[in-house]
Order: structure tokens, then C-alpha cells, then sequence
């Protein structure tokens, strides 16, 4: 993805066309309204592939990376864990957890939420991910989706490393928040639609908590407090009704994918570091 130097765009903030490289907006004002580049270059790349594909990708790189790291474990376990990977290998990866909290690893409340535990526990995820994410993208637009999602998966796994789970991974937290984003939605919209909205997602998250109780391996403290991190999110950023994915909105969405890229260097650097 190459940065947009040359070229016009919309404002985020009132619409009108201005050039990507304007210092404000000749018509409203708005300071560095094309974040020099950066805000058009991720949203014409999002557009072009698609949040969901790109986060299928990258879980899917990820759980192969996550295989080949220990060969000999893949076909030990259970059928959630079937064809997973090691202990090791997740550790070395960015799981998170309360072990890895205490060794100050911080950069696992993010990696951990592209790594995953097994086939089927990835296959579910990002079936969820495939249903929920295109709704949100919907209602709230691309970049807030961007921040919705990583905010959510941080604040369920520090949620759930506050409560002592020693070893953690999966999209679960952040997708929760997703739903949670959507309950939010419906509650500040109201109206038929925005009912709608709140009810559908209230009952996806009774019934996946409700299933989460009955399942050893299923993190509910993490889903949970992404849930909760979707929630807030929303009184953030706002939703697509209320306005336009104005410059805080990019902000936070780069921002989300600032983090995101600096966690990977992180396990990275401790692969060359030893």
C-alpha cells in the first residue's frame, strides 16, 4: 500500500473537496484534514480488500505460522484444539494471559487476538467475523470498525488477564465487542430499527456467553470485557448517522493499526533477540 501524496478527497469533517496534501480545510477549517496521505491511503486499501479479508488473512497466516513452529503437537488434544498449536508455539507467537502480563509482554493484548487455538476454534471466529463485521462496517463505516475491533480486543484481554486466566488467545473478545458496539447502536438510535438492532445483538451475546459456560476452554472473561470495550467504543467514535469518519475518527483508526503493526515487530524482535 503506497501513501496518497498527490490527488483531492472529501473532508471528513463538512464533505467538500480539497486537496490530500491541504494543511486545513479551505471550507471549515479542519487542520491536516487528509492526515498527509495516510487517512485516504488506508481507507482506498480497506475498500479494495475489505477489513474482513484482511483480518481472515491475517488469522489465517498466523494459525499456519503458528503450526509450523511445532509440527509434532498439531494433531494432540481434544476436538476444539484439533490441528492447534503448541503451548510453545502460541507463547512464541504473542499469546497473552497473566503469566505473559507479569513478564510485562505487553504486546500480546493485541498479537493474541490473531492466534487461535485450533481448527475448529478458528473456523467459528472467523465465520462470526464474516456474519458480524460487514453489519458494523455498515453502520459505523470502515474506520471506526477499524478501532471498534482493536480497542475491544484489548480491553478483553485485559480484563481477563486482571483476572488471573494464565494463558489466553482468540478474535472471541473482539469480536464480543462488535456486538457490543451494535447493542450501543440500538440504544442511542432507538427507534423500530435501532430496537432491532439493540435486541438482535443483546441475544447473539446471551446465547454466546450462555454457550461459553459450558465449554472449559472458552475464555467468557475475555468476551466479557470485549463486549464492554465495544460498548464504550462507540461513545468514542459514533456511529455513521451521526456524521462522518471525521479526523479523531482517523485518528484512532490509524492509531488502532499503528498499534497493531508495533506489536507484530515486537514478537519479531523477540524471535531475533532470543
Amino acid at each position: 500500500m503506497s501513501e496518497q501524496k498527490f490527488g483531492s478527497m472529501l473532508c471528513p469533517d463538512c464533505g467538500k473537496l480539497i486537496s490530500v496534501n491541504a494543511e486545513a480545510c479551505m471550507h471549515c477549517g479542519r487542520k491536516n484534514p487528509g492526515m498527509w496521505g495516510l487517512g485516504p491511503a488506508l481507507q482506498n486499501a480497506l475498500r479494495s480488500y475489505g477489513f474482513t479479508e484482511v483480518v481472515t488473512a491475517m488469522c489465517v497466516a498466523y494459525f499456519i505460522v503458528s503450526l509450523l513452529l511445532d509440527l509434532k503437537a498439531i494433531f494432540k488434544g481434544g476436538l476444539f484444539d484439533f490441528l492447534g498449536p503448541s503451548n510453545y508455539s502460541l507463547v512464541m507467537l504473542g499469546a497473552t494471559g497473566a503469566h505473559p502480563a507479569l513478564e510485562g509482554r505487553w504486546w500480546t493484548l493485541v498479537t493474541a487476538v490473531y492466534l487461535h487455538g485450533g481448527l475448529m476454534h478458528i473456523f467459528f471466529n472467523l465465520m462470526f467475523l464474516r456474519q458480524i463485521a460487514p453489519q458494523v462496517e455498515e453502520l459505523f463505516g470502515t474506520m471506526r470498525l477499524i478501532f471498534i475491533y482493536t480497542f475491544a480486543g484489548i480491553i478483553g484481554f485485559i480484563v481477563s488477564n486482571f483476572k488471573g486466566i494464565p494463558l489466553t488467545i482468540g478474535a472471541s473478545g473482539a469480536l464480543f465487542g462488535l456486538l457490543g458496539a451494535l447493542v450501543a447502536y440500538g440504544r442511542i438510535r432507538g427507534g423500530t430499527f435501532g430496537e432491532s438492532v439493540y435486541r438482535a445483538g443483546l441475544q447473539n451475546a446471551l446465547i454466546m456467553f450462555m454457550f461459553g459456560f459450558f465449554m472449559s476452554a472458552v475464555n467468557n472473561w475475555a468476551h466479557g470485557g470485549g463486549f464492554i470495550g465495544g460498548f464504550l467504543a462507540v461513545y468514542l467514535v459514533g456511529f455513521a448517522e451521526q456524521g462522518r469518519e471525521n479526523f479523531r475518527v482517523q485518528v484512532l483508526a490509524l492509531a488502532a493499526v499503528g498499534v497493531t503493526v508495533l506489536c507484530f515487530g515486537m514478537v519479531v524482535w523477540q524471535f531475533i533477540g532470543g
